[in-house]
């Protein structure tokens, strides 16, 4: 069942049927899962709750299809959708905004991205994605060469994704698997589930074999064993909190998985930053996506020669950016995925404050709104900096020289991102080869990149392995290497 909402973007088919290869799933009938939206609280429409058999088959459907899509039809398919993408990013946006609660503006750009996510897949799948070694380069050489070319997985990946990135995160899984000529489940986050399906209708609008691309909706305490040790999955690719990553890491057994976690990433403002671009890169990377994005700028590290003046343009800039209804495209920020999501953040602020932390402006709540928040003299130690704090909260570190600011960037169980604002080649070698991260972005925000690049984190943001179309790709092959005689 849905409301006239949801009925807006989604065709009947792929909501009835939900696709796992056209047949409909067995506890579609009587098992729903209602989903909401974030700033009204009210149903917005229902997803069918599946069972273990649902699972179980959407498996053996995927993993009985042999995929045989040439490279252009593979080109083609992704080139379609993302020209789809384009023709309703309105429409894809207001959906976003509807489930998620982000606002318009970032869910305008998150379309953009997606539509990026594709039509990079495209381009790769054109290229050529083998080496050739010459094998007469020691004395003991033969007059041979080897050669290498990817092959797609013997089994089925199965995908899960989060809800702050309601589109994108999905995409960043499937667009790779159709590249590469895989199968795959896909099971996004039950609070946002329609960005999926829309995202997989498209794809078959587009002309992708259903068989290649399964949406499995349901309630993960029933459902996430099967999609981690179902025996026909070969990877298992998730996105999303460290608790659920290391369950699945212990679960998985002996099969590839590809983890991208939490982070804690800092931006590091040293004493000959310019304040201005600091602050604004600040406040972008600390309420862009309601502060909802692993790469989010979690913690603000300010030399203490600068720390007065910088704080005061943050607070500054922090009360002109606009936090209300999601749908007024006239804000910058909308709400968080929920109330309880809110309330952890209202929690953990004042437990700062009770610990010494000055509240500067903000920590103001009302359902899933929560208002972006600044705090000064935050020290490493407490909760708030020390867990990852999925929202849009600006904690200020103060801090005296570059040994200590790294000390305190790593001085946390993650390493995902960071940015350090200076102008100092000798600081930026330093922190390049020093942080504890897998990405350094100078005068940008920790989150900067493009689709393509490689993308991922060490520690508990993830065991090192990368996404990234580009990565991705790979982690989804397997690399057969043969040899021919060569004069």
């Amino acid at each position: 069942m849905r409301n006239d909402l949801i009925a807006q973007f989604i065709s009947d088919h792929a909501l009835d049927q939900m696709r796992i290869a056209g047949r409909k799933l067995a506890g579609a009938a009587d098992r729903k899962i209602e989903v909401f939206n974030p700033f009204s609280a009210q149903c917005i429409g229902t997803v069918p709750k599946a069972s273990l058999e649902d699972v179980r088959q959407a498996f053996a459907l995927a993993h009985a299809y042999q995929p045989t899509l040439t490279r252009y039809e593979r080109a083609a398919i992704l080139n379609r959708a993302a020209a789809i993408v384009g023709e309703r990013r309105d429409e894809i946006a207001g959906l976003i905004t509807a489930e998620s609660g982000l606002c318009l503006k970032d869910s305008l750009y998150e379309a953009g991205r997606v539509s990026d996510v594709l039509l990079f897949g495209a381009n790769e799948v054109l290229k050529d994605d083998g080496q050739i070694f010459s094998c007469d380069l020691t004395p003991h050489g033969k007059r041979r060469r080897v050669y290498t070319q990817r092959a797609p997985l013997l089994g089925v990946i199965s995908a899960i994704t989060p809800f702050n990135h309601p589109m994108n995160q999905v995409a960043h899984k499937v667009v790779p698997a159709i590249a590469t000529n895989n199968r795959m489940v896909l099971k996004p986050s039950e609070k946002v589930p329609f960005s999926a399906i829309l995202f997989a209708d498209i794809l078959y609008q587009a002309g992708l074999p259903p068989q290649m691309l399964s949406v499995i909706t349901g309630d993960p305490r029933e459902i996430a064993d099967e999609l981690i040790t179902n025996p026909q999955v070969d990877l298992v690719t998730f996105t999303g909190g460290v608790a659920i990553g290391k369950y699945i890491a212990a679960r998985a057994g002996y099969r590839r998985i590809v983890l991208e976690l939490g982070g804690n990433d800092p931006i590091i403002v040293m004493e000959d930053a310019d304040l201005d671009e600091a602050s604004t890169l600040a406040v972008q990377g600390s309420y862009k996506n309601s502060g909802q994005r692993c790469t989010a700028v979690k913690r603000m590290l300010v030399h203490q020669a600068v720390a007065d003046r910088f704080t005061e343009m943050v607070v500054a800039k922090t009360r002109a950016w606009k936090w209300g209804e999601p749908g007024d495209s006239a804000n910058n920020m909308g709400t968080v995925i929920d109330e309880a999501a809110a309330c952890l953040f209202e929690s953990r602020v004042n437990e700062a404050v009770a610990q010494g932390a000055r509240l500067l402006v903000g920590n103001q709540r009302e359902g899933a709104l929560y208002s972006p928040t600044v705090l000064d003299q935050v020290l490493p130690g407490m909760h708030l900096v020390r867990e990852e704090t999925f929202g849009p909260v600006s904690p200020i570190i103060r801090f005296g020289s570059i040994d200590e600011a790294i000390a305190i960037s790593n001085g946390t169980a993650y390493g995902l991102s960071s940015s350090v604002c200076t102008n100092r080649f000798d600081y930026i070698t330093r922190f390049i080869n020093e942080l504890q991260v897998g990405s350094v972005n100078v005068r940008e925000v920790p989150g900067y990149r493009l689709e393509l690049t490689p993308f991922g984190g060490i520690k508990d943001s993830g065991l090192g392995y990368k996404e990234g179309v580009q990565e991705a790709m790979k982690s989804f092959t397997n690399l057969k290497t043969y040899s021919l005689p060569w004069q």
